[in-house]
């Protein structure tokens, strides 16, 4: 197991979480989705405080990141921290790195008072799922994610009687 050093993003870390962001969609073969900038994650991130970031540092080396924001849950009173991407560069994967940033994040959800942490995972992606079980993580085979982007967003806000 090598040392992981856990430290939170700045506003000078912007390039590097671009990176990572860039890295993680190429993982998942999703690089055409990608449209953030330097500039949208430094006024998201970092001025309209809207997410945050951490980073997986070995031996002064920045290998890994977990980009999260709070929400809430409505049954349990209380916010929940969501986990939007984990990821460590390929060459870092099998160090505990990935490990040490959930359990971060587990200690920041104790630390604030959270109710939960929760994410979702591409149904391919076997072996960050195979981690997250080994983790005692529960899927939530019940629920399905639904979402309105682009063009359907705006018609549907500005739809008034659908």
């Amino acid at each position: 197991m090598h040392q992981t050093e856990i430290r939170f993003a700045t506003e000078k870390d912007v390039a590097l979480i671009l990176g990572f962001i860039k890295a993680l969609a190429e993982y998942e073969h999703m690089t055409d989705d990608v449209v953030a900038t330097e500039d949208l994650l430094l006024e998201w991130i970092f001025e309209k405080k809207k997410a945050e970031v951490i980073f997986a540092v070995e031996n002064g080396e920045t290998v890994g990141f977990a980009l999260f924001f709070h929400n809430f849950s409505t049954f349990l009173g209380r916010a929940g921290i969501y986990l939007e991407d984990l990821f460590v560069l390929p060459e870092f994967r099998g160090r505990g790195h990935g490990k040490a940033l959930i359990q971060a994040l587990a200690g920041i959800a104790v630390e604030r008072d959270c109710g939960r942490l929760e994410w979702s995972c591409l149904d391919w992606n076997r072996p960050s799922i195979e981690f997250y079980r080994s983790l005692g993580a529960v899927p939530m085979d019940e629920w399905t994610v639904y979402r309105l982007t682009g063009e359907t967003l705006r018609r549907v806000a500005g739809a008034k009687d659908m």
